[in-house]
């Protein structure tokens, strides 16, 4: 009588664990074709920043696109960074701001707008 009750136990017990981790995966989904935390609109113009912003919103895991702002009085250039499926959306955001950075380095550009920020992170 007793392993009859066990058994019924075990069953419930299993199916309560099937059933949470179904909806755990479920809202663990990727976060491709995601815009994420946007914190100004980028200017992405026309050439690698779109690109790499199109990646950013095709990237599935954690990634962020950072860029300088953009005057059309003062500045005619648009330098961007990214960093794509990272291991954290902070590490993503490290990256980012790396790349661009390195961008006004290499090309030896002062902004109107004081460099580089994190345009959106996800």
């Amino acid at each position: 009588m007793k392993l009859k009750y066990c058994q019924i136990a075990a069953a419930s017990i299993l199916s309560i664990s099937l059933i949470f981790s179904a909806i755990g995966n479920s809202q663990a989904g990727s976060l491709a074709g995601s815009k994420g935390d946007v914190r100004f609109p980028p200017t992405v113009g026309a050439g690698e920043c779109n690109d790499g912003y199109k990646a950013y919103i095709a990237a599935s895991g954690h990634s962020a696109y950072a860029t300088t702002f953009y005057s059309r009085v003062v500045d005619l250039y648009i330098i961007c960074g990214t960093k794509l499926n990272a291991a954290s959306q902070k590490a993503a955001e490290e990256m980012a701001m790396r790349n661009c950075q390195a961008g006004l380095t290499r090309w030896k550009l002062k902004t109107a707008s004081g460099g580089c920020a994190i345009s959106a992170s996800k």
